[in-house]
């Protein structure tokens, strides 16, 4: 396998804190591989560079902020097929087509299966590069939801099956004498488990709380 990891200092100040944002290229062409690399760490940016599909498969995945430049053109699974691999396991990791060639169903379907962009060769380096900040940001965004939404899902689970009940039925908007009643239990014990579960979710009031909810896909029937 031909990969090599250049770092670089950071691209700009959309990385996340202290880490090299990372960008993939998957090319066939060594010589459009080599050029993405020196342009890429010229840039600051981490280069991770594949001659074919599978290689950049096996290769670990990063936490960092990353993108990957895509040829369509590959001699085993192409780069369309590569994209729906990657919607399964990858979705949040924003992809660039690039093709000597195109058409527009090419364009069409790289499109709307969440490609970013779709650069038809010859194109010029700063058309690349500020496509590359842009996909970069995404996947920053992406990363951060990510983390957050894994936070709430500790907080949740750190909840007792009472106020994950209470929890789930006052967010739908009930009163607290109107979850009592569904669940049994008095009003007063009511407010007790819900005052915990906003504790340990870090919700400051009934709305945040609510939103929380929302973000963990939360209804009265989980």
């Amino acid at each position: 396998m031909e990969w090599r990891n250049v770092v670089g200092d950071k691209a700009d100040g959309n990385a996340m804190a202290d880490v090299t944002p990372i960008v993939y290229v998957v090319d066939d062409d060594v010589s459009v591989r080599e050029a993405l690399e020196a342009l890429i760490c010229e840039a600051g940016w981490q280069a991770c560079v594949f001659a074919t599909a599978r290689e950049f498969l096996s290769y670990p995945q990063s936490s960092a902020p990353s993108c990957l430049v895509l040829d369509v053109s590959l001699p085993d699974l192409n780069g369309l097929d590569l994209q729906q691999q990657l919607a399964i396991d990858r979705c949040e990791l924003p992809i660039i087509f690039i093709t000597g060639y195109g058409d527009v169903p090419m364009t069409v379907r790289a499109m709307k299966a969440g490609a970013i962009e779709f650069l038809t060769k010859p194109f010029g380096d700063e058309v690349l590069l500020n496509t590359i900040r842009n996909a970069i940001q995404r996947s920053s965004v992406a990363l951060s939801h990510v983390a957050e939404l894994q936070v709430l899902r500790e907080r949740h689970g750190s909840l007792s099956t009472r106020e994950r009940e209470v929890m789930a039925l006052v967010v739908t908007g009930l009163m607290n004498k109107q979850v009592g009643g569904e669940l049994g239990i008095s009003e007063i014990t009511v407010k007790a488990h819900r005052g915990r579960a906003m504790r340990k979710m870090g919700a400051r009031s009934l709305a945040d709380l609510v939103n929380i909810a929302a973000k963990l896909g939360i209804s009265s029937h989980n």
